[in-house]
């Protein structure tokens, strides 16, 4: 059972703000004038169809692609076109749907290669009380080749906590996992709120949204449709049209 979930509280500054953020490829609108802000400690869903924009927006809120027209702020600072290197020190992480890990690398290097640039001062003991939390320190000499795919998504995880983010983008961590690391999951993030880190979550796993996040933005061909709690969304016309086909 996970302990009860702290529901944020309206921040006076949001952690994160985008600001009527596009991109487009050709003729596709994959991220269409997108407004959204999160607050510190706060859990905030993104969901929608396949291919409604959700892993472009994050891209670009994470500095892998610069977008054509908005504004991206993190803590007030306008971050806008940084490169990833430059957001991800200015404290903005994310993880991928597949982790992308030093497969040749054992755990133990590749927690403490997230911490090179950063902030290397008491990293080890960063890393130890990651590992621990995620339940994964009888695996730190195992290379990220010989572990499971469910580790591998626990260790990138690592990785990003490791970097002691303002924000975490964690793009369907739970995707496909063992129902026992979904949980250890679950408890890393109600943790890590409690220290005002910022999550968007994308993720497919309703179950999952309804007990982790505060609010949740849907979206629908590049765009927001509908905005709110769980309930609230459940719903929401423009939310069942977006996942069931319009008339």
């Amino acid at each position: 059972m996970l302990p009860a979930s702290r529901k944020a509280e309206p921040s006076k500054q949001p952690s994160l703000t985008l600001e009527s953020v596009a991109k487009h490829f050709g003729g596709i609108n994959a991220v269409d004038g997108v407004s959204l802000s999160a607050g510190a400690g706060e859990v905030l869903g993104v969901i929608g169809p396949n291919g409604s924009g959700k892993s472009t927006l994050f891209s670009l809120a994470a500095g892998g692609q610069k977008p054509d027209s908005g504004r991206i702020s993190l803590n007030g600072v306008d971050v806008t076109g940084w490169p990833t290197w430059k957001i991800a020190r200015a404290g903005i992480s994310r993880t991928f749907q597949i982790p992308s890990l030093f497969i040749n690398m054992t755990v133990r290097d590749n927690m403490l290669a997230a911490a090179v640039e950063g902030d290397w001062h008491g990293a080890q003991d960063r890393m130890g009380r990651t590992l621990e939390m995620l339940e994964i320190s009888h695996v730190i000499n195992n290379l990220a080749s010989e572990l499971s795919g469910g580790q591998q998504k626990l260790v990138e995880f690592g990785r990003v906590c490791m970097r002691n983010p303002k924000v975490i983008l964690l793009d369907e961590v739970t995707a496909g996992v063992h129902p026992n690391i979904r949980k250890i999951i679950l408890e890393a993030i109600q943790q890590l709120r409690e220290t005002d880190i910022t999550f968007l979550v994308i993720e497919h796993d309703m179950e999952m949204v309804k007990e982790i996040c505060d609010r949740l933005v849907v979206m629908d061909q590049g765009k927001i449709v509908a905005e709110g709690d769980f309930e609230t969304i459940a719903n929401d016309s423009n939310v069942q049209q977006a996942y069931l086909g319009r008339a």
